[in-house]
């Protein structure tokens, strides 16, 4: 059985991100949505919310397991007993981020893959930090979000 890892801070979980879960997991036998805790990022949502978001968006999902965690990812890989991790790649500019960590996530546990996923073009310019940013200041994001995130967004945003 191959699970992945699709790991992120998911602050808020896009349609990007919806789009290369619902991929992976035709790929893949499970999928698991590693939550990032990132607390140096000072992210808008809480692990635990970011993480509700994601059991909402994908409850019908039997494949998709969202889940939190801080650490190595490679360390978490292994104690869920997945050895693939995929990784989203929007513009070339994230490739070179993103090869230089598949290495070295190589180097520490030579069993685990990358793989790397593109957006459909439709979402290749979507980014949480931008949807926030619109969102913080009275944008319509509707169409970069799944209604769960748009929801909490509108929810964190007017309280």
């Amino acid at each position: 059985m191959q699970r992945a890892v699709y790991p992120g801070t998911f602050d808020p979980m896009t349609m990007g991100h919806v789009d290369l879960v619902k991929r992976a997991s035709k790929l893949f036998d499970s999928v698991i949505i590693a939550i990032a805790s990132s607390d140096s990022k000072k992210p808008m949502f809480s692990l635990q919310e970011r993480i509700d978001i994601g059991n909402k968006i994908f409850a019908e999902d039997p494949k998709v397991e969202v889940v939190g965690f801080s650490g190595l990812l490679v360390n978490f890989a292994k104690e869920n007993g997945a050895d693939i991790l995929i990784r989203g790649l929007r513009v070339v500019a994230d490739f070179e981020y993103e090869f230089q960590l598949a290495n070295m996530n190589r180097a520490m546990s030579p069993e685990i893959e990358s793989v790397f996923l593109t957006p459909k073009e439709e979402y290749s310019y979507i980014s949480s930090s931008l949807v926030k940013e619109i969102a913080t200041m009275g944008g319509d994001v509707k169409r970069f979000v799944d209604p769960v995130t748009l929801e909490a967004l509108n929810r964190k945003i007017n309280n």
